[in-house]
């Protein structure tokens, strides 16, 4: 008996079970436009001040050009089930000659945390960073007093290779950081 498989779709490498990531869509202009500007997300992004609807929408509107030319990918992270848009995740600082780049993730709505969106998001943004793009290693920055991050990256196979003293300033003085990093085990060297 022969076996017919169905050809594999571009949206079925950006999901599992859990979460699809997609690129934005001018939809999602106001609940990026709210997660951008919440204060008490800023610590972690390293924002210092607000952004505004206009740069979102530029953004929305260049979010199809190439990681190859722009350097960084941000992606919707929504919900297989109710199709809902819980937060983002992102490649920046991709580096082609390296092939490298930093992991970024959010979830934007406290009440849509600890639900397994972020583990889930993290994981399919790692198969694609290996498998389509070819990438030898991922790489991220947690603040010491993020344990929540630090475990989910370390829960996906992050090493923490190194402490940075004193790199982050906060209202209450400054903060050391941990840099972790994931080696592509599957790429020929």
């Amino acid at each position: 008996m022969a076996v017919t498989t169905k050809p594999l779709l571009w949206s079925d490498q950006l999901a599992n079970e859990i979460v699809r990531l997609r690129a934005p869509e001018p939809s999602d202009l106001e609940l990026l436009y709210a997660w951008e500007n919440n204060p008490s997300t800023w610590k972690v992004s390293n924002t210092i001040a607000p952004v505004s609807r206009y740069m979102l929408q530029q953004f929305i509107d260049t979010a199809s050009r190439d990681l190859f030319e722009v350097r960084q990918l941000r992606l919707i992270i929504e919900t297989i089930k109710e199709h809902k848009p819980v937060g983002t995740i992102e490649l920046y600082d991709f580096d082609p000659f390296h092939l490298r780049a930093g992991i970024g993730i959010l979830i934007g709505d406290t009440s849509e945390r600890r639900k397994g969106y972020a583990e889930n998001a993290l994981r399919v943004l790692i198969a694609y960073a290996f498998d389509i793009l070819c990438l030898h290693q991922v790489y991220c920055n947690i603040a010491l007093s993020n344990q929540i991050s630090l475990k989910l990256f370390t829960k996906a196979g992050f090493s923490v290779i190194g402490i940075r003293k004193e790199w982050n300033r906060n209202a209450d003085g400054w903060e050391d950081e941990y840099f972790l990093q994931l080696i592509n085990q599957k790429q020929i060297h």
